[in-house]
């Protein structure tokens, strides 16, 4: 049996009561963080807390699967993965070559930041076109699929959940509004402006949750504090979701109507 467990968005609080029953009746546990990460939570502590041994399993050990798949041949093994297990098409593969080795698959669902982020913006969910990536920019590498995303999105009205990169480390909204800012540069299809309205989540699930939304020359200074940190690109935004951004982020009354 291979179980997927979702820890949802911030420490092991989250954990929901059938992923600790799972957690607790594995033989062994593996762990992943490189598609999430728990943001309040070491995988030490949670260890310690669970009772368990946990593996921490490299994103190539992931795709690659035969760790995963040859203990659960004849073991009940427990994958651990931040925010909700099937985001990424990663577990979703690996579920698939389970089960086409006669393993039985179960997943334990939990919190994720697709779900999180429209929520705490007051944002609605079903407005929500294609989630998109953002990377780093490597030396001669600065891939630009994200900013045609986004626009597809915002050509059709809908709003646009940017998930930032994690490695080498947790990219900042700060660092992202700053990329997206140089796409446009490469672009210039005026989609993406210093006057551009956009939104920023930070460390959502976490007490000291910050959500700020405003123009991008306004927010791109801030400090939002420590990471994960998301941002949401608006589309055409109803009057309801108008006065939610005013006023569960910050953003100016007048700022829809730029």
């Amino acid at each position: 049996m291979l179980t997927f467990v979702g820890l949802g968005l911030y420490d092991y609080q989250d954990l929901t009561i059938r992923g600790k029953e799972a957690i607790e009746s594995a033989d062994m546990v593996f762990a992943e963080f490189y598609t999430s990460r728990l943001i309040g939570e070491s995988i030490d502590s949670l260890s310690d807390k669970m009772g368990k041994d946990i593996k921490v399993l490299s994103r190539e050990e992931v795709e690659n699967g035969k760790i995963i798949i040859d203990a659960a041949r004849y073991k009940n093994v427990v994958l651990l993965i931040a925010g909700d297990p099937m985001m990424a098409t990663t577990h979703v593969s690996l579920r698939i070559m389970a089960e086409e080795r006669g393993i039985k698959t179960k997943i334990v669902h939990n919190a994720s930041i697709v779900t999180a982020a429209p929520g705490l913006l007051g944002l609605q969910n079903y407005k929500f076109g294609r989630t998109v990536s953002l990377p780093f920019p490597q030396e001669n590498y600065f891939p630009t699929s994200a900013y045609d995303f986004i626009a597809e999105n915002f050509a059709r009205g809908l709003h646009t959940l940017i998930l930032l990169d994690l490695n080498p480390r947790p990219m900042t909204a700060n660092e992202a509004m700053d990329i997206l800012l140089k796409m446009e540069e490469k672009k210039e299809k005026g989609i993406i402006t210093e006057r551009s309205l956009i939104a920023v989540v930070a460390r959502a699930g976490a007490p000291d949750c910050v959500l700020r939304a405003g123009h991008i020359e306004d927010l791109i200074n801030e400090n939002f504090g420590p990471p994960l940190h998301t941002l949401v690109f608006p589309g055409k935004l109803h009057f309801a979701e108008e006065e939610a951004l005013v006023r569960l982020a910050g953003a100016p009354k007048d700022i829809t109507r730029d």
